[in-house]
């Protein structure tokens, strides 16, 4: 089976898949022994990891180079985060077969211009396409995928550029007559009542997913009894956890002149042997090293 086809049956038996982002195989690897069901590729995290805004900056072929890096480490499926698709719907196209190539089970195409600005900073210049292009790239990314079973899903930013709900259904309306799989529905609201009142009106075909970043108090529990949310996607985790380690793990290794304080505080250096998989490599020392 598939990780495409696995991740459609993950949702269909349990009714909610956790999806956390990472921006490095090494990330994706504690993703997977944590228990989650995919992995989020992302275009905020890897912008981060090379110290630049989420700002359309990181090219294709970087965000590439490290899906490729993640799918040879894990065995979740990947939902590949490619911002606007790169261009019109002719990168749309391009876009698609190098994505699904490099081991995406899954994309997620937001409708707002080239070049984007994360959804989530004070004052960040949210424009959104006509509703037809973005139409044309979603067509365009369902006829280019090769396994059915691929997802492709339409994210609008109607609620993060201030349009209301009304329009935020309409265009989710249209996605999916242009094929969309899913709808994901994003909002920077401090509180879930965005998301909430958006479910409830959602009589579409398709199931929505969530990013719930800005609105942590929405749990799964709550999604579930929305009935209609199947995928929530964790965006920002892995690098805002990464980055309070080590900030304080440097400010302490500064303030104590050393590390004799904190080496007790942190992983041995033993478990990142085992993370990456030194036992196997001892083993194949000894059995091919003649």
């Amino acid at each position: 089976m598939s990780p495409a086809k696995r991740l459609r049956s993950r949702m269909t038996e349990t009714g909610l898949v956790h999806i956390m982002a990472a921006h490095s195989p090494f990330s994706a690897i504690l993703a997977e022994q944590a228990g989650f069901d995919g992995v989020w590729a992302s275009g905020f995290e890897l912008s981060a990891l090379y110290g630049l805004p989420d700002m359309s900056l990181i090219s294709m072929t970087q965000h590439l180079d490290m899906l490729w890096a993640i799918a040879g480490r894990t065995t979740l499926p990947i939902v590949a985060d490619i911002d606007t698709g790169y261009g019109n719907a002719v990168n749309v196209i391009h876009a698609i077969g190098e994505y699904e190539r490099a081991g995406a089970s899954a994309v997620v195409i937001e409708d707002k211009t080239f070049p984007k600005v994360t959804s989530l900073v004070a004052g960040g210049r949210q424009e959104l396409l006509r509703v037809e292009e973005f139409q044309g790239k979603i067509e365009a990314a369902v006829s280019t995928r090769r396994d059915p079973n691929f997802l492709v899903i339409a994210r609008t930013e109607a609620l993060i550029a201030g349009l209301g709900e009304a329009e935020s259904l309409d265009r989710a309306k249209a996605y999916v007559k242009a094929g969309a799989d899913m709808i994901l529905i994003h909002s920077k609201k401090k509180d879930p009542s965005e998301i909430e009142s958006f479910s409830r009106a959602w009589a579409g075909a398709v199931p929505l997913v969530i990013v719930p970043n800005a609105y942590p108090d929405l749990d799964a529990e709550r999604v579930k009894a929305l009935r209609n949310i199947r995928m929530m996607i964790y965006g920002n985790y892995g690098i805002r956890a990464a980055a309070t380690a080590m900030q304080e793990t440097f400010r302490r290794i500064i303030a104590d002149g050393g590390v004799q304080n904190v080496h007790k505080d942190i992983l041995p250096v033993e478990e990142i042997f085992r993370l990456q998989k030194m036992d196997e490599v001892k083993a194949a020392e000894a059995r091919f090293l003649r």
